[in-house]
């Protein structure tokens, strides 16, 4: 497959953190690759524009703004500009989860039971395993996403929401759903990117005795100064919100809403509407709004040993294999990706992971090369 047509968003935003013990980067050399990356990107109409901030030892030693926000109107693009995060919801809720661990309000070890009673799926035989916290954080709780199974698949039958679709159902409702659908595998056998994370928003709930994102923005984006991120954006702030666009055969092309999108035995169905629909339920592993800068604070925090938000050993946490010993699935389609979306990886040896949304997989080599 040359170019894979079937990305979330072609306007992306990607926030960039080198560890320290990486050389010392070639500030112009940088420059030049990274613009080159761009550039190129833009100009084959594979994205529409970008957000790329690159930082080394708490340095900012790359920002950039390229394209526009809105190719109808040619808006252009402005670093503090709003995206759909979708997966990169998943580590902002993760530091909050890990920040109620450290303040003993929830456990790792913890039943989700504890938390969620009714919330029992069984296995094929019809047993009901326990599943932990832990395993909602590690993706190794049996559960999957509607988009990588067919469309005939249980998940599409019970009509679960993959967080960023137009079915518009309260978190209740989907956790009712989620619990009502057979595992795919005993918890803590294999490790299968999932919905766990959108569970394990309503354990947090529970937990904290506060609403998704009240328990978010207390714990995570408050603390780090994150203004520009949140699970939904009033519709007077529409305008610092990228358009949300998809790579069609003729190039990239504006979202209808809802948009269906091929991908790998079915489709990924996109609501861009719903990053201003306060009634549709926050969705912890794909839901969240946010700006680059917002994310790069984030991952600063981290990489700098958690404080304000998290204890230094939840933070070094952060940066080990937690699915080790574990079987990895992956679709085809993942596996021609390289692994690159959502794999469990091990202890940072140059970089922390890139955080952005990638248009087709020759866009994931050209960025996975700036690393080498």
């Amino acid at each position: 497959m040359s170019k894979l047509r079937t990305a979330l968003i072609s306007t992306i935003g990607l926030a960039v953190v080198l560890c320290g013990v990486a050389a010392q980067a070639d500030s112009g050399a940088l420059k030049r690759k990274v613009d080159a990356v761009l550039d190129r990107a833009i100009a084959e109409d594979r994205i529409v524009g970008a957000v790329v901030l690159v930082a080394q030892d708490g340095k900012l030693v790359y920002e950039r703004a390229a394209g526009v926000a809105d190719k109808e109107s040619r808006k252009p693009m402005r670093v503090d500009a709003r995206f759909r995060l979708s997966s990169v919801s998943k580590p902002i809720v993760t530091v909050a989860a890990l920040a109620l661990v450290d303040r003993k309000k929830l456990s790792l070890d913890d039943p989700v039971t504890k938390w969620l009673p009714d919330f029992k799926p069984q296995l094929a035989d019809g047993t009901a395993p326990t599943i932990t916290v832990r395993q909602l954080l590690t993706h190794t709780a049996g559960l999957s996403y509607k988009f990588t199974e067919k469309s005939d698949g249980p998940y599409h039958k019970t009509q679960v929401s993959d967080g960023f679709d137009d079915v518009k159902i309260d978190l209740a409702e989907e956790v009712r759903r989620l619990a009502s659908v057979p595992l795919l595998n005993a918890p803590g056998s294999q490790w299968r990117y999932s919905l766990s994370i959108d569970v394990l928003g309503a354990v947090m709930e529970r937990a904290a005795g506060q609403p998704l994102g009240t328990v978010v923005a207390d714990l995570v984006t408050k603390p780090l100064a994150m203004t520009g991120t949140s699970f939904w954006v009033d519709r007077e702030q529409a305008d610092r919100v990228a358009t949300a666009y998809f790579n069609a055969s003729s190039g990239t092309a504006r979202m209808a809403d809802p948009q269906s999108i091929p991908f790998a035995m079915s489709a990924l169905v996109y609501s861009p509407a719903r990053a201003f629909d306060s009634k549709v339920y926050p969705s912890a592993g794909a839901g969240m709004i946010g700006s680059a800068p917002d994310v790069l604070r984030l991952l600063e925090a981290i990489r700098k040993g958690g404080a304000p938000v998290l204890a230094k050993s939840s933070a070094e946490a952060m940066f080990r294999n937690q699915a080790a010993g574990t079987h990895i699935y992956m679709s085809q389609t993942q596996q021609k990706l390289g692994g690159s979306h959502g794999r469990p990886r091990g202890q940072c040896t140059k970089s922390l992971p890139i955080v952005g949304r990638a248009s087709s997989s020759e866009q994931v080599s050209d960025v996975q090369s700036l690393m080498k």
